[in-house]
């Protein structure tokens, strides 16, 4: 630009060539070519504003979404629980949710551990603060270890507080 086109240059009269587009201006009478309809067309919902419909609907009929079938569920109240196989403990000695941890048996986000199987194990297992079935305290204690029993918490109907309860 030479130095009188800059001098004459006002505000309103600044363009950005080259990055602006070309936008059609719609609704804006007869002459400007997307007059009157402004290209939604004649009548119903689609032509108005606002209109439309959400994703997946089908003009009532049942969306594909609720026809297929549904599989899978993951529980998530019972994520830190874990069964562990009573042979898969062969070779420890004292067994604690710790250890188990520790010799990787079980994740550390577990919070719960329940034994079970029966195996003929060879070594003496020492099993604490962990549940345990009926058949694997048995082989655990024909193999010659020890399980302690796991006190359960106790379990107060709704609304109750140790308070509230009377002795008698």
């Amino acid at each position: 630009m030479s130095e009188n086109e800059t001098n004459n240059m006002t505000l309103n009269s600044l363009s950005n060539k080259g990055t602006s587009q070309n936008r059609k201006r719609v609704g804006r009478g007869m002459g400007s070519g997307t007059g009157k309809t402004a290209g939604r067309g004649h009548k119903g919902q689609k032509s108005r504003t606002g209109g439309g419909v959400r994703a997946g609907f089908e003009g009532g009929q049942m969306p594909l979404q609720m026809r297929l079938p549904k599989f899978g569920f993951t529980s998530r109240t019972n994520n830190h629980l874990k069964e562990v196989n009573v042979k898969n403990l062969n070779g420890l000695d004292v067994i604690t949710i710790e250890t188990l941890k520790e010799n990787k048996i079980i994740s550390k986000s577990v919070k719960k551990v329940k034994i079970f199987g029966t195996f003929d194990l060879e070594s003496k297992l020492k099993v604490q603060g962990i549940k345990v079935t009926k058949g694997a305290k048995e082989s655990i204690e024909k193999a010659g270890g020890s399980v302690a029993d796991v006190i359960a918490p106790v379990i107060r109907p709704k609304g109750v507080k140790k308070t509230d309860r009377t002795s008698g």
